[in-house]
């Protein structure tokens, strides 16, 4: 009986190891699939026409049957000598993941944008991001910096999250402007993973890696971590810090980025008396304010994925919508 409840833990623990192995085969292999060229499609949509086409709409509800008439028969005439605004406001929308992905999508639309936008017209873009990979999100940021080094005015309005990636890519703009409980800053650089070697030797296997270079692997997840591995880890991370703060302090001056660099957050109104936003606003109020003397355009890219793309693409975003659903739980959110 001993034998096989010890048979029964030993398979249990089997199993957890398969399944995060598992779990990083489908990750990694999503990711190779995602760097695949793919086909896509550009949409251009005229969101003027859309918020006038609400207003009005509104404004006919309130009046009578017959003024209503009149009004109708009036905005018909109206439309068809309706003439295209000088200035243009385009509209991008970037809701990135862990793994940035997105950015592809992004930098297309960027490209699109720059080919026809005028140094009278402006960008809007809307972030909502927790952060993620390091690399993507630089690339995000490249990507928004180029709108700027165009000389064309770049905004970007946070809804909801721009935090440590999200808020790399924010702080690249003109002007920032988020919602009064939109969530900012996390100005700081995480690196966890679980370690399976102690479950590994009580069930007497053994595991091999084999390395050229003193620091090519530091921390592993079935070798034994060396002191030295946390320290090289450490300092690796601390890098990338220094890196992450330079950036937002050449970009924002104004910051106390002492202050503000802790891997903290901050929601709109304190994001404000920190300066890490220009001014409280959300983008609907921006778009609609700027439909008034300019076309506010929005330009969004989708990739055409196939059925072994889209099954990847699923399974990495379930993956990842269950770690952030436990992570929130252990901690506030994410520093």
């Amino acid at each position: 009986m001993e034998f096989l409840v010890e048979l029964g833990i030993f398979l249990g623990k089997a199993l957890v190891i398969v399944a995060a192995v598992f779990m990083i085969v489908t990750i990694v292999g999503a990711a190779a699939m995602r760097q695949k060229e793919n086909k896509g499609e550009l949409s251009v949509d005229n969101l003027s026409k859309q918020l006038r086409k609400t207003t009005q709409q509104i404004r006919h509800s309130l009046m009578s049957k017959k003024a209503r008439k009149k009004a109708e028969k009036a905005a018909k005439k109206d439309a068809s000598h309706e003439a295209e605004a000088e200035k243009k406001l385009f509209v991008i929308d970037f809701k990135g993941s862990m793994d940035a992905h997105e950015v592809e999508s992004l930098r297309r639309e960027v490209t699109a944008v720059l080919g026809i936008a005028d140094k009278d017209d402006e960008v809007l873009v809307r972030v909502e991001s927790g952060g993620g990979v390091v690399h993507g999100y630089g690339l995000a940021a490249s990507q928004l910096q180029r709108i700027r080094d165009k000389g064309i005015k770049l905004t970007v309005a946070v809804d909801k999250v721009a935090a440590s990636g999200g808020y790399m890519m924010a702080c690249v703009a003109d002007k920032v402007v988020a919602a009064p409980f939109a969530i900012l800053g996390s100005i700081g650089v995480l690196a966890q993973l679980p370690n399976f070697n102690k479950l590994l030797k009580k069930n007497d296997i053994d595991y091999e890696q084999i390395t050229a270079g003193e620091y090519k692997r530091t921390l592993t997840l079935f070798g034994e971590n060396t002191e030295d591995g946390r320290k090289k880890f450490q300092q690796d991370i601390d890098d990338v810090h220094v890196l992450f703060k330079n950036f937002v302090g050449e970009h924002r001056p104004q910051l106390d980025m002492d202050k503000v660099a802790t891997g903290e957050i901050w929601f709109g109104t304190q994001a404000l008396e920190q300066k890490l936003v220009d001014e409280i606003m959300t983008s609907d109020d921006l778009m609609l304010a700027a439909s008034e003397k300019s076309d506010v355009i929005k330009v969004t890219y989708k990739p055409k994925k196939n059925l072994t793309e889209r099954f990847s693409h699923s399974a990495s975003t379930a993956i990842e919508s269950t770690l952030m659903r436990w992570f929130q739980r252990s901690s506030y959110w994410y520093r």
